[in-house]
């Protein structure tokens, strides 16, 4: 479907003196090309995009006359199909702008040849023409945008020609092409072809075929030729698919074959019934082996219902490839040629006499929109902003989808609550129709449009014949007024399209006729302006310049537009208000101030879209602080419509200026309505805000704490907040750190095993609403989440940061022998009855504690904690070693824990030594629960004699390890057989001492 709009897509327009008539023209940058009509075989040059009148360049001559022309902005050349002696020749013309400078001299030669003799110090800036040598008549040809390639077709085949920089001197860069590739095709005799970008698109009469060519891994293949044979299915075949046309021509003339319509994407576009074969001629190298895909084929069918079989009333034209590049991806080229750009999209339009197609043929093959005319066109030209038609006298204009789709391919944040672009299946739109008389071709130059017009002989010399209710005698008298020698029957104009800014801003003005009547044309119209603006921004052209700055404001503006429309209008996509208003830059403030103007009924009612915004915005944690007036217009907002939001609005920061006792007004009525915990906690902060902290703890008592942790998780914000990017603390959080330190760490951990907030937050977040006495102290109530998050995680990562952290903190308050500044909510025992983390302490341990003096145990739950940790089956306890510096081993509780870690690590002789030296009375323990199953033979190889070394030498510990020494050798004598006990014992002992132990192992020994 066309919208039809009365805009003002053309502005002035001026006339190209051409002295001869036009019979073809291009766009070659800042030139117009024109190629005189039959007979006079040259071109003349004139400047385009001046203020001022069209001016003469210069002109240069053809050496036939010009079929076909085009220019090549890569390369800077113009190539041409010119017939001479009846035959077709294919030239480019190179350099050829020297001409205007008033240098005649011409170069004629080759692709490959005489390329030194070509250009001397003297000839360097002569205009040269490279000619292609063709077996066969070239009929089309088209040049790659980005590479500057030229495509030439022939009746059956495609020849590919690589264009070459080639550097001969410092100062001279010489243009040469190189033939790498023929593509034979069968069953398609070829009437247009469009190349870009490795893509090929050919169309016959009613056909159309995209390829895309690839440069694949080289492949042994001595013939360097690939033959892609397309299957034809059953189905395609019952509905006319020929397989072998010659078949059909066998038939009788007098009947006409009329095949059914196809069309093909992607993989399925190889059952169309046309055989390409690739033969690679260049040479061996990057361009030595091709590939190729099927992108798209479609077949059209004739209109039966005219009754007119003429082929060029039913025929295909305006075949064109357009590119769309990545925005401010231009790199500047040493050789003056354009700046090189990363393709982004790449579309393909064609069009039959009454209507064209424009399809997206990169990564996706769809068709995106069509195109209906109003009479029989004669040629078409696309623009990324434009498709421009001529019928017989009518210059048209109608909108393209080509940025809408470009931009989902650049931006993967569009089509989400972030951003936002009017769809590609928008309906197009008819903008205006410019009269012409005579209207033959059209070409598209920046913001031109160049169109070429020629009179009829008879629309000259002749009236137009009147109908027949009017035919008398005075209509056959009339004679024309000017006599066709006087003034000429054609004419070349340049007509200059409107500024996108221009043309902007009368969309938006036209676009208010219908806010209140057609809000769909409303919205229609919005979002054409709007794509009018995003179309020009992704210019790759555009550079830093007021006029960039300008067309952003433009798109701000436009986004805020197409925001009020989903927010004030009733409609089903309502939810692009979100990403509208925040592409627009506007405030939640300035949003609402934008939704209450345009109503004058202050009891209006808001629609979904306005709703949705603000939900999002609210939920989203915008950093902005509404006022009071405006948190309040929030809830009137809500309250009607959405009621069972308003406790998640309540929480935003963005409403920290709301009066309480309007919300808890409205809480209530929501609580009446929908009772829940969300409600209950929202009611309890409201009262914080009050200075009610009876009201506060009257509505925490009415829920079980468990279930007030459910209402956290659906909330978090009701604990903590984030402004400006930092997470705080909010007054019921530090209410509930004062009353019920319990509640909220086990709120706080519920946040954390529910992905609601990471650790490192939930550490920041704690030590916020705690102030720590010190700067390194850390709170104990940090202390108690990281024991109950030990306690309830069962993540391995987390688990070890949780084990050094908890250790850390137990050496550091060891270390200065400082007390938690609040009771611990667990014990020790608590933690060891409640998870696998924490083990039971050992038994010599336990032993050694109550050794040590009373000034040592002022820290005695930390320390027991730090065991217990220690002794626990999963602790890493090299993570701690550079820690346990700060901690002395000339007390017990140190000692303790440096001979846990020496054990844990597997040095029992170190921890032997160490207990032998500062607390023998814990050896024996120690050995009794660690010399055990592979380590038994320490009690005899390490034990025995360091006791029998140190007891030789009484001491205050004499009784003690003499004591010991009985208890080893009562060990070592169940362990041990005779002869293994007597070697064991030391050579210079005394006999009476040992022999009731000798006496005992050789019992044992006997017995068994």
């Amino acid at each position: 479907m066309v919208q039809l709009y009365n805009l003002h897509p053309f502005g002035s327009q001026q006339v190209v003196p051409s002295r001869q008539e036009p019979a073809l023209f291009c766009c070659g940058r800042d030139a117009l090309l024109v190629a005189c009509a039959p007979g006079a075989c040259k071109v003349e040059v004139f400047a385009v995009g001046r203020p001022e009148l069209c001016e003469p360049l210069g002109s240069f001559n053809t050496l036939g006359r010009v079929v076909r022309m085009a220019y090549s902005e890569v390369g800077d050349y113009m190539v041409t199909i010119e017939e001479k002696n009846q035959s077709l020749f294919l030239r480019a013309y190179v350099n050829w702008r020297c001409m205007s400078t008033g240098n005649t001299r011409v170069c004629v030669r080759m692709i490959g040849h005489n390329l030194e003799a070509s250009y001397t110090d003297a000839t360097k800036d002569q205009m040269t023409i490279i000619e292609f040598p063709l077996s066969d008549l070239p009929l089309c040809f088209s040049c790659c945008p980005l590479t500057g390639d030229l495509l030439v077709g022939c009746k059956n085949k495609l020849i590919l020609f690589c264009l070459k920089h080639l550097v001969r001197r410092q100062d001279l860069t010489v243009l040469d092409f190189e033939r790498l590739l023929i593509l034979h095709i069968d069953n398609v005799t070829l009437a247009e072809v469009a190349f870009c970008a490795g893509y090929v698109a050919i169309t016959a009469e009613l056909e159309v075929l995209i390829l895309k060519l690839e440069t694949g891994e080289k492949v042994v293949d001595n013939s360097r030729q690939h033959i892609y044979d397309s299957v034809v299915s059953e189905r395609l075949v019952h509905e006319g698919v020929k397989e072998e046309p010659d078949s059909i021509q066998s038939e009788s003339d007098d009947f006409v074959v009329c095949q059914q319509p196809v069309e093909l994407l992607g993989e399925e576009s190889r059952q169309c019934g046309v055989s390409i074969t690739l033969e690679s001629t260049g040479l061996v190298g990057e361009y030595s082996n091709f590939q190729m895909q099927y992108v798209l084929y479609r077949r059209f069918a004739l209109d039966m219902s005219s009754f007119v079989f003429s082929a060029e009333d039913a025929k295909l034209h305006s075949l064109q490839l357009l590119p769309m590049y990545e925005t401010g991806n231009s790199a500047p080229t040493d050789r003056g040629d354009p700046p090189k750009r990363e393709l982004l999209s790449l579309f393909c339009f064609f069009s039959l006499p009454h209507i064209g197609y424009l399809y997206t043929v990169g990564n996706l093959v769809e068709l995106i929109s069509t195109y209906q005319y109003s009479e029989r066109s004669q040629q078409a030209v696309l623009t990324p902003q434009f498709l421009h038609v001529i019928t017989s006298n009518n210059l048209q204009c109608f909108t393209v989808r080509c940025s809408a789709a470009a931009a989902r391919n650049e931006d993967p944040y569009i089509d989400t609550t972030q951003k936002a672009c009017p769809p590609v299946s928008l309906d197009v739109c008819a903008l205006r129709m410019q009269l012409f008389i005579g209207l033959k071709a059209i070409s598209h130059f920046k913001n031109h449009v160049i169109v070429l017009t020629k009179a009829d002989t008879e629309d000259i010399t002749e009236p137009k014949k009147p109908s027949r209710r009017l035919l008398s005698r005075k209509a056959d008298n009339i004679k024309p007024k000017v006599s066709p020698e006087s003034e000429p029957g054609w004419n070349l104009y340049i007509v200059n399209t409107t500024s996108p800014l221009l043309l902007y801003r009368e969309m938006v003005e036209y676009s208010k006729t219908y806010e209140n009547v057609r809000t769909e044309s409303c919205i229609h119209l919005l979002s054409e302006a709007h794509l009018l603006v995003r179309t020009a921004l992704m210019d790759p052209d555009l550079k830093e310049s007021e006029e960039k700055e300008d067309l952003l404001a433009a798109f701000r503006e436009s986004c805020a537009l197409l925001g009020d429309c989903y927010s004030r209008f009733n409609t089903k996509d309502f939810h692009l208000a979100l990403p509208y208003y925040k592409m627009s830059g506007l405030s939640m403030t300035d949003v609402l101030k934008r939704v209450d103007s345009t109503f004058e009924d202050k009891m209006h009612k808001y629609e979904k879209g306005i709703i949705f915004y603000l939900y999002h915005s609210l939920c989203e944690d915008v950093n902005e602080d509404l006022s009071e007036e405006l948190a309040a217009k929030v809830l009137q907002i809500f309250h009607p419509a959405e009621s069972n939001q308003i406790p998640q609005v309540l929480c935003s920061p963005c409403m920290k200026n709301v009066c309480p006792k309007m919300a808890i007004k409205y809480l209530q009525k929501v609580e009446k309505m929908v009772p829940s915990v969300v409600v209950t906690l929202t009611k309890a902060s409201m009262a914080l805000k009050m200075g009610d902290r009876n009201g506060c703890e009257n509505e925490l008592d009415s829920y079980a704490e468990m279930m007030l942790v459910c209402g956290f998780i659906v909330e978090p914000r009701l604990l903590r907040q984030q402004i400006k990017g930092q997470i705080v603390p909010t007054e019921l959080a530090v209410y509930l750190r004062e009353m019920r330190p319990g509640f909220l760490v086990a709120s706080v951990l519920a946040l954390h095993e529910n992905s609601k907030i990471e650790l490192e937050e939930a550490d920041s977040y704690i030590k916020q609403t705690l102030s720590a006495e010190e700067e390194d102290a850390v709170p104990q109530l940090l202390v108690d989440f990281w024991e109950a998050l030990l306690v309830a995680c069962s993540q391995k990562e987390v688990v070890q940061e949780l084990y050094f952290k908890l250790a850390a903190q137990y050496i550091w308050r060891l270390s200065r022998k400082q007390m938690p500044n609040t009771k611990p909510l667990k014990t020790t025992e608590d933690l060891v009855n409640s998870c696998g983390h924490y083990g039971l302490i050992f038994p010599w341990v336990t032993f050694m504690m109550p050794l040590a003096p009373h000034s040592d145990q002022n820290s005695s739950e930390d320390l027991s904690k730090l065991q217990s940790l220690l002794c626990g089956p999963y602790f890493n306890i090299p993570s701690i070693l550079p820690l346990l510096e700060t901690i002395p081993e000339d007390t017990i509780s140190g000692l303790s824990i440096h001979i846990l870690c020496s054990t844990r690590l597997g040095e029992y002789e170190r921890a032997i030594d160490k207990l032998l030296e500062r607390c023998p009375e814990a050896i024996i323990p120690y050995a009794q629960h660690e010399l055990k199953d592979e380590n038994r033979a320490l009690w005899w190889t390490k034990l025995l004699p360091e006791l029998c070394k140190r007891t030789r030498h009484p001491g205050d510990n004499y009784p003690v390890l003499l004591s010991s020494l009985t208890e080893t050798l009562s060990v070592i004598a169940m362990e041990l057989d005779l002869r293994d006990f007597l070697n064991v014992l030391p050579e210079d002992g005394n006999a009476a001492y040992f022999l009731p132990h000798l006496l005992q192992c050789s019992q044992r020994s006997l017995v068994t």
